[in-house]
């Protein structure tokens, strides 16, 4: 897991990037990378796809946060 790299893909989520993040994220499998790769395509509206990612992320589900930018600093929260 490359810290820096993820939480510039949080950062950039955050301000609205969705393309630059999801490049950052794609690049990484651990289990942090793919919460989040599992947030932006929530946000993306590929619900699908987005349960996919977090059947990937270490316990986390498409259920456990309402809002995906609450979901996003809380990452960003566990990635500093």
């Amino acid at each position: 897991m490359n810290k820096d790299a993820l939480l510039m893909a949080v950062n950039l989520a955050l301000e609205g990037d969705w393309d630059a993040s999801h490049n950052i994220a794609q690049d990484y499998s651990d289990s942090t990378a793919n919460w989040i790769h599992a947030v932006l395509h929530k946000i993306e509206g590929d619900a699908w796809n987005s349960r996919y990612w977090y059947a990937r992320s270490a316990g986390k589900s498409y259920e456990d946060f309402a809002d995906a930018r609450d979901e996003l600093l809380q990452i960003q929260k566990s990635l500093s």
